[in-house]
């Protein structure tokens, strides 16, 4: 490892965070091929999960491949897809080194690209940019060791922890700034996921605007009751983008048709102790539909909901400077916490101005993400 191979693994990572909300199920991938220090292919696996990174930069590069460097944030492909291995494209190309920043969970890869390069004689370097690598395809690599997509937790409250007055109104307790920050969220994410109440009270679109976005994050809303207008937003644009509902038993037959013949995808799951959605259920179905991140946007019962049940990867908590008071609605619903070392811990990362409101980012420890 050295201060070159940073550089240019840097530059990798920063293509491979543009396919973020883009490439599901496959993994948002960056490659930068290097001719005798100069660029001379780069590539970000394309809208749909291919061509992957590697052919793309290959493609670029022509000829100038041979002899190269070529730095991916991922362990290239060793099997055969929808697509042949890139490991045999690297080969073929006569590159001489692949410095790759992390190893590929996926069983059918998981060291054995890395091997085969090496078995045709290129020099492979592995752990350059690791951290962030596996961070900027955490959804990827949630799916693959829990099961489920990796989520990302939005909240926005006053200062003094209140998501509505006490007659529900919400909009806006965040500014512009703040506003177009979450948009920016959604882009990267492939589902946004809500609360019933949210849905009813809110009307939301959930897509995001003013970016020329393409394509849209899916919609997903849990609702026990399957209790949703169906004169809304979502309604209304089921068939143009995706809104999968997750519902339980009580459900009526006929807001169930109701919702299919609106284009909805819907999905039945069980409850818990509580009679809630079971969260957990209902991200393993997303992930079995090929969805790796999401992106919640409440409301305060099913943050709760998720957070209780130790789901939550990431929190962007945005603070508005304003205060409402004890008869607002609270950030989260009960938790049912009685000892401080029961209530869910998450570490601070980061926190910025986002215009007049302020921005804190929290995570949860990392799962152990060891490969065998």
């Amino acid at each position: 490892m050295n201060d070159t191979d940073n550089r240019y693994m840097k530059l990798a990572l920063a293509l491979s965070a543009r396919g973020l909300g883009k490439t599901a199920p496959n993994p948002a991938v960056g490659c930068v091929i290097v001719q005798n220090g100069r660029i001379v292919g780069r590539g970000v696996t394309a809208i749909g999960g291919r061509p992957h990174a590697e052919i793309m930069a290959l493609s670029q590069a022509g000829p100038a491949a041979r002899g190269a460097d070529v730095y991916v944030t991922l362990e290239p492909c060793c099997h055969h897809g929808h697509s042949p291995p890139c490991t045999d494209a690297l080969v073929d190309a006569g590159v001489a080194r692949v410095i790759v920043a992390t190893q590929d969970p996926n069983p059918q890869v998981n060291g054995a690209g890395i091997a085969q390069l090496r078995g045709a004689n290129v020099d492979v370097s592995v752990g350059v940019g690791d951290e962030q690598a596996r961070r900027v395809n955490a959804g990827f690599f949630s799916v693959i060791n829990q099961a489920r997509p990796s989520v990302t937790l939005k909240l926005a409250a006053s200062l003094d922890g209140r998501i509505a007055t006490a007659s529900g109104e919400s909009k806006w307790i965040t500014r512009a700034d703040a506003r177009r920050r979450v948009h920016a969220m959604r882009a990267r994410h492939d589902a946004v996921m809500i609360g019933g109440g949210t849905a009813r009270a809110d009307d939301p679109g959930l897509t995001v605007r003013a970016m020329g976005m393409a394509p849209q994050p899916a919609r997903v809303v849990l609702s026990r009751r399957l209790d949703l207008p169906l004169q809304s937003q979502l309604a209304s644009t089921a068939q143009a983008v995706p809104v999968l509902i997750f519902h339980g038993q009580d459900a009526a037959p006929e807001l169930v048709s109701a919702w299919q013949g609106l284009g909805a995808i819907l999905h039945l799951v069980p409850t818990d102790a509580s009679q809630r959605l079971s969260p957990k259920a209902c991200l393993e179905i997303l992930a079995k539909s090929g969805i790796t991140r999401v992106l919640c946007e409440g409301g305060g019962a099913l943050a709760a909901s998720l957070l209780a049940a130790d789901l939550v990867d990431e929190l962007h908590l945005f603070t508005a400077g304003l205060a409402i008071g004890a008869d607002g609605r609270p950030l989260l619903a009960d938790l049912g916490v009685n000892r401080l070392g029961d209530a869910p811990n998450l570490s601070l990362q980061s926190h910025q101005s986002i215009g007049n409101d302020l921005l804190s980012i929290w995570r949860r420890p990392a799962p152990d993400v060891s490969i065998s």
